[in-house]
């Protein structure tokens, strides 16, 4: 298979008065047509991040410092605005947490979806509504064309989402990425929409990004798993191995923290201790000052290594044990 999207050594950083805090620091991935790549951490990790200095969509005071981000082998960083704009919702998609970050409060949807369409493909506006109307129905909207009709504030919160979703999907992009899209939908309309994603994936050989912090999401859902702590990745390979079979001690805090892991009537799983501030990291591995394993070579700072069929940055790698399955 082809790597529809290519990220090599990308850094984002934000300039304040503290100093410098890398958001993104030296992160490296590839996904290829087709697949599904999961990226999990907790809140402040990184992940969002990622996704925004892919899209093009880091403000003042942050800046994409360094590395590249390859769509189909073409550099999007060396791309002038004009023409990342052009990409950006035809070729790459984006559906975010809050779905009024994607919809226009005072525009029917009707007008938003066809103008989604006819901004990138020379159709008629009766083909655009038709294409819209079906996006609608393939995300689990009843009487589209009512909805159609509707504005945004009409919408629940999740319906919202959902057509938000359904325009991220009009265009068939090579690449979306969701910054934790189903978070406010149910389980059976999450479901749904899950089984839209990896279809179109399948079919269509479209590359997609699952940003969240759900790991049986990302269990049922991805092809491969990316895990960030403080801005880099800590470990990558096969969603399957990872998950049953984590190396890195912070992916295995994770897995072990998850309610369904825990023993009925026992207080919580946790990683002892919290994230660090990105304007004060600590030398060398900056999940060290949590983990139980941490030795005074910590104190340099871990290369990415392949360890067990996995890109892992650790200095002492679990033992290869199951830890289990995520339900």
């Amino acid at each position: 298979m082809t790597a529809a999207l290519q990220v090599e050594n990308l850094q984002t950083h934000f300039l304040s008065r503290g100093g410098i805090a890398r958001a993104v620091d030296d992160v490296s991935f590839a996904v290829e047509q087709g697949q599904v790549m999961g990226l999990v951490g907790e809140s402040g990790s990184g992940k969002s991040m990622t996704g925004y200095s892919i899209m093009g969509l880091i403000d003042a005071p942050g800046k994409v410092a360094g590395g590249r981000i390859l769509l189909n082998g073409r550099d999007l960083r060396s791309l002038p605005a004009e023409e990342m704009r052009r990409i950006r919702g035809n070729r790459i998609a984006m559906i975010f947490q809050d779905p009024m970050m994607t919809l226009n409060p005072v525009l029917r949807i009707d007008t938003q979806m066809i103008e989604a369409v006819r901004a990138h493909q020379d159709v008629s506006k009766d083909a655009a509504l038709a294409m819209a109307r079906d996006a609608l129905v393939r995300v689990g909207i009843a009487a589209p064309d009512e909805r159609l009709n509707a504005y945004p504030h009409q919408f629940s919160g999740g319906m919202r989402q959902r057509v938000a979703i359904a325009i991220a999907l009009l265009n068939k992009p090579d690449l979306i990425i969701c910054d934790e899209p189903t978070t406010a939908l149910d389980v059976t309309i999450q479901g749904q929409i899950l089984f839209e994603m990896q279809k179109l994936c399948r079919e269509s050989g479209t590359a997609l990004i699952w940003i969240t912090h759900d790991l049986s999401v990302v269990a049922g859902l991805a092809d491969t798993v990316s895990v960030m702590y403080a801005g880099r990745i800590v470990e990558s390979g096969d969603v399957a191995r990872v998950l049953t079979h984590p190396r890195h001690p912070y992916t295995h805090g994770l897995i072990a923290s998850a309610p369904s892991r825990n023993p009925r009537g026992q207080a919580l799983r946790q990683i002892p201790g919290s994230t660090p501030s990105l304007l004060k990291l600590p030398a060398g591995c900056a999940f060290r000052d949590r983990c139980a394993y941490a030795t005074i070579e910590c104190a340099q700072t871990p290369e990415t290594r392949i360890v067990d069929g996995r890109a892992l940055r650790c200095f002492h790698p679990m033992a290869d044990a199951p830890a289990g399955s995520i339900a």
